[in-house]
């Protein structure tokens, strides 16, 4: 008898192990990214690993280009399950909340993407993430960024001074004001609007993105200088998966997730060192001039964007709680006195 109890036993606990096995993950997510586009082969590869470490229970429908919805629209279609995941940017976010500022562009914080991902990690970051993110149905799962943007201008960019009546596309909201508090004169306008501004001088530059980016849009054919490295922007990307999606899944797949946004962050950073590294090389011999600012410079720019910062944590208790971390985060890691 207790032999056929042991083997019913064990009998019991495979089929009970089997089914554990065949549970599944399927998510359907959209990112602005391009295939065609670094970021969105960095996101193709992505979706292979997580199937591959999954053992083919994890499998992603990927939507890129904004298929489904508009970009701005994507956080909302994956809390409401038209979408599973938002792999877009959370500044998209900011007229609900502008707490999301400052998980997408900390602008004039942060040198490397390494210090923002250190602060979602180690300093606190991914529970203030969450706190805004559960409020909204959504579960903050990582971030992806691949490093400063440069500014792009038809005329000397070399410091502060030069900010003066400088006239560029910027995107609305903080950026603007923190320029315009420095001098310039920023200009928000379409993406697709920068080109032909620039070449009837209705600008006089743009912040568009990275170097090597920029060098792919053909910014620089017809702007000849650019700051770098770059100081001001660095805009960061996250997954985030609607709670009832979230809640869903067994915790081995939630951790294949978490893992997997390190690695795919990762693999982001090195590919623009070295997409970054092969423009820095080519561009002065297309008559570019690269202006790398003062450390002087960048502190006097930090100043600027840490005050304006502080206007807009006071808008929520949200955005104050975020800035608050950052600050605190900032000044754990030496970056601010």
């Amino acid at each position: 008898m207790k032999i056929v109890s042991s083997l019913a036993a064990i009998g019991t606990a495979a089929l009970l192990a089997g089914t554990a096995a065949a549970q599944t993950t399927t998510l359907r997510i959209q990112t602005q990214q391009s295939p065609e586009s670094p970021a969105g082969q960095q996101a193709a590869q992505w979706v292979e690993k997580v199937e591959k470490m999954s053992g083919g229970d994890i499998s992603i429908e990927m939507f890129y280009s904004s298929a489904v919805v508009k970009s701005a629209e994507t956080f909302d279609a994956a809390a409401n399950g038209i979408l599973d995941c938002d792999m877009t940017n959370g500044s998209y976010q900011t007229g609900k909340n502008p707490a999301f500022q400052f998980v997408a562009d900390v602008m004039g914080g942060y040198d490397t993407p390494l210090q923002f991902l250190a602060w979602i990690q180690h300093g606190g970051g991914r529970e203030q993430i969450n706190e805004l993110y559960n409020a909204n149905g959504m579960e903050f799962v990582g971030a992806w960024l691949g490093g400063q943007e440069s500014l792009n201008s038809t005329k000397p960019l070399s410091g502060i001074s030069d900010l003066q009546n400088f006239k560029f596309r910027s995107p609305p909201g903080m950026e603007s004001e923190i320029f315009a508090a420095l001098g310039a004169k920023p200009v928000v306008m379409d993406f697709t609007e920068i080109f032909t501004a620039l070449e009837t001088g209705i600008i006089d530059g743009a912040d568009a993105s990275t170097l090597a980016n920029n060098v792919g849009l053909g910014i620089y054919d017809i702007a000849t200088h650019t700051t770098y490295p770059g100081f001001h922007s660095m805009s960061s990307d996250h997954l985030a998966c609607s709670t009832a999606t979230w809640e869903a899944m067994p915790e081995a797949h939630r951790e294949i997730l978490r893992v997997s946004m390190d690695s795919l962050a990762l693999g982001l950073m090195t590919r623009v060192i070295v997409d970054n590294g092969e423009a820095l090389d080519a561009l002065p011999e297309k008559g570019v001039t690269l202006h790398d600012w003062s450390a002087e410079d960048r502190a006097t720019f930090r100043k600027a964007a840490t005050d304006t910062w502080e206007v807009w944590a006071a808008k929520t208790p949200e955005a104050r709680a975020i800035v608050d971390s950052h600050l605190e985060f900032l000044e754990r890691i030496g970056l601010r006195d």
